[in-house]
This record gives structure tokens, sequence and C-alpha cells, in this order.
């Protein structure tokens, strides 16, 4: 399809600059089978079913956007793709003066040698420490990685549990699972009393999902690969849920993904623990997913091409042209939608 067919116009001043306050007072537009409604997220809980199940992304957000120096010039890395314990692909500015067998220093006693350069400003570095010790140098020297839209990208303290989910457990992610930051604990206990079942999958975000696409037809952009794991456990628990009748509900595009990676052709869920680029656009035939919640995406971003794909491009214009007239909040730190998928055709 032609990446135009999913531009339209978003006022700057629409894109959401911190969330709302406090957590979980979002509000959230329902499109429905048939119709919208001007909902909040504190209205969810009414719209899940005894039996369904939720399903979020329990990946952790690090701090994985580093300020160094190589000899005397300024190096700014993002990490994106944790590839060995030690070493990470990323994104380096400016990466044209990077070569392999460099060494960059972003601390007296925390540094990292240049491997191997990629495209588009990728490069692969080894640090100095690996594991957990890596883990703990990057909160030590390292800045929250906000996405470029929301005050260009500079993060400050309060961003550390502004851009963090309540449930977040496994560390590894360089972007938020935005649709899991609406949660809060009761919330989660309200769902709980509602009979909805609630699964944990991990898919690392990485910060691929920043990067605008750049050509003129869907079939030419290459995602960049995150990697998921769904356990045994939670594949059996959300097979039972389907089999009994309820709705998976995926909480965020990210769980979305992964469960499509990892679903067969027959809808059946199996243990995953690799990898995935699936690029969802328009003509996806969707195999496990029933509902939707998400915020509001930029133009012409991969993001709005699964949505597009999932509930109808025209139906999501409609519902981006309503959300833009009644002020929504958009993008990361913006409200949400609750998305019922459309039948397929």
């Amino acid at each position: 399809m032609r990446v135009d067919d999913f531009d339209f116009d978003l006022p700057r001043d629409l894109i959401a600059e911190r969330p709302a306050a406090p957590r979980g007072s979002g509000r959230m537009l329902h499109v429905a089978e048939v119709g919208m409604a001007d909902l909040t997220v504190a209205d969810l809980t009414g719209l899940l079913r005894p039996g369904d199940v939720m399903v979020f992304n329990d990946t952790r957000v690090i701090p994985a956007r580093l300020v160094g120096k190589r000899g005397l010039a300024g190096v700014e890395v993002t990490l994106h793709q944790r590839t060995a314990p030690d070493s990470w692909k990323v994104f380096a500015r400016p990466a044209k003066k990077l070569r392999p067998g460099d060494r960059v220093d972003f601390a007296p006693d925390f540094g990292a040698e240049v491997m191997e350069k990629g495209e588009a400003g990728e490069v692969t570095l080894r640090f100095d420490r690996s594991g957990g010790d890596l883990l703990a140098a990057l909160e030590e020297f390292g800045r929250m990685p906000l996405p470029p839209y929301i005050r260009k990208g500079e993060a400050d303290e309060r961003d550390r549990a502004d851009y963090q989910t309540v449930f977040a457990r496994e560390a590894g992610a360089v972007a938020a699972p935005t649709a899991g930051l609406h949660f809060t604990p009761d919330l989660l206990a309200a769902l709980d009393a509602r009979g909805v079942l609630r699964v944990a999958v991990t898919l690392h975000v990485g910060a691929g999902t920043f990067l605008p696409v750049k050509v003129d037809d869907t079939i030419d952009h290459h995602m960049h690969s995150e990697i998921g794991v769904v356990t045994a456990e939670a594949a059996a628990a959300i097979n039972a849920a389907k089999a009994r009748g309820g709705r998976v509900v995926a909480v965020g595009t990210t769980a979305l993904r992964l469960l499509e990676s990892a679903s067969d052709p027959l809808g059946v869920l199996h243990a995953f623990d690799d990898a995935t680029d699936i690029f969802i656009t328009p003509g996806h035939r969707f195999r496990l997913v029933d509902v939707l919640m998400t915020n509001f995406h930029l133009p012409r971003s991969t993001l709005f091409m699964l949505v597009a794909a999932f509930r109808g491009l025209d139906r999501m214009q409609a519902a981006y042209a309503h959300a833009k007239a009644s002020g929504y909040r958009f993008y990361s730190y913006g409200d949400a939608c609750l998305l019922e998928r459309s039948a397929p055709s």
C-alpha cells in the first residue's frame, strides 16, 4: 500500500508532553463494532467481560540513551537491541566517523568498543561490562530514551517513573509499551474482581519503533527486529481462555505483535523465545487477538498502519478525525483507544 494512504494532519499541540495526572485518569475512545464512545480509562472494566484475558507486555525500560566521547568528539547513542550480555546494536549520532575498533567513553571507567557498522546510523558496541553490571552502569549514567516527538527526546527525572508501567519486570526495552502506562494497581485490582484474567508476555521494544517510514510503498519498509518471549505457561493460559469463549485483549501494539508472531494459522499460541520483525498492514489476517487497547499514533507510522489493519483504514481515519476534533492527546504519553477487531472479509 502507499504510505501516503496513512497520512493525516496532526497539530503539534495534540502530542502529549507529559502523561495524564494522576496515572489512569486519561481519556479513552471506544471504537466498537458499531459507533464510537468518549470514555475514560477507568471505564475499561465495564467494557470487558468475565473470562476475557488481557495480555500485558511486562518489559522494563532501561536508561538506554548515553552521551560520551570518541577522543575529543562528542557521541550520543541509543541502545536498541541486545546481541550478547555485553553487546548492543545502537543508533549513534554522529555515526559517520565511527570505525570498528574505536573506543567510546561514557564515564571515566565505563565505555565500549565499536565492533561493526550498519546502515542508517546503526553500530554494534561491545561494552566493558556485561549482564547486571552493564544494567547498573546504564542506571547510573544513562537517560530514559523518550521518543523524539516528546520534548525533543530530552528526558528528566520525572520520566524515570512516568515512562515505566506499574507491572514492568523484565529489563531490556528502550521504549515503553505505552498503552500499559495507563494502568494503576487499583485498575488492575478492579479487572481481577471483574473476572478478567491477566497474563504477561515480554517484547523488548527497540528504538527502531521511532524510525520514520521513508519509502513510498509499505512493501519496501524494513522493520527492525525485537526480542520477544512467550512462556509455555502464558501460552497455555491464553489458549485455555480463548477455548472457553473469552476474548484475547492485547494491551498495546507490542503485545499484539508478539502474539501474532507466536501463534499459528489456526489461532493457537505457542511458546516463543526469538526475534520478530513482523510488520502488520491492512490485509493481515489476525490469528488470535480480538480487542486492542492502544494509544493514538503518528501519521505515516507503522503503528497507525497496524491499527488500520486491525480495525479498517476508513474506520481508523474517522476515529482519528473524531479524536483530533475532541482534543484527545496523542502519542506515548497521550490518551487511549479501545478497538474491537473488524470481522474478516
